[in-house]
């Protein structure tokens, strides 16, 4: 098995499905990854040792998914180098408002990337590109999948139904 290059910490179990998100964007991008759970204020130890020995594990970024007061992008970024990507949840009463400012408001010193809220297939996307900076494999497939991405959308334009824009007005 190839050893991962993107971990996934989740801070609950509960947020399992945002893994998934991320963790089929790292599969089609053929990007090997892991998957774990610790709480940023249940189990800041685990936290911690996991951020300190992603690097020398040969992790090149960590994606940290987080509800509620989402302390945990912040935790596994004070203890590495590593780029750290959180993912604020939409769960509690504000609908994941509070984990989006949480993971985007660090101090000075700390910096987290912040996708939107669920955004785990962002994240994924975001950790490929900080691995295509070392791997050509990585850079062909974040490119194929862009030229899919757009195919996808110009195939669409004919399937409005309504009066269509001509093609020369995207020449």
């Amino acid at each position: 098995m190839t050893k991962a290059k993107i971990g996934i910490v989740l801070g609950s179990a509960s947020d399992k499905a945002i893994a998934k998100k991320a963790g089929d964007m790292l599969d089609k991008l053929q990007i090997p990854y892991e998957v774990t759970v610790a709480s940023a204020h249940r189990t800041p130890e685990d936290a911690a040792a996991y951020a300190a020995n992603g690097e020398k594990r040969g992790l090149m970024a960590i994606i940290a998914v987080a509800g509620l007061s989402a302390a945990l992008p912040g935790v596994l970024a004070a203890h590495t180098a590593l780029p750290v990507i959180g993912v604020p949840v939409s769960a509690g009463t504000v609908g994941g408002l509070d984990a989006l400012y949480s993971v985007a408001q660090m101090p000075p010193g700390v910096p987290v990337a912040s996708v939107g809220i669920d955004g785990g297939a962002n994240a994924a996307l975001l950790a490929a590109r900080i691995v295509a900076l070392l791997d050509e494999n990585v850079r062909q497939n974040l490119e194929d999948l862009r030229v899919e991405q757009a195919e996808k959308v110009r195939k669409s334009r004919s399937t409005l139904e309504l009066p269509e824009a001509p093609e020369e007005a995207f020449k």
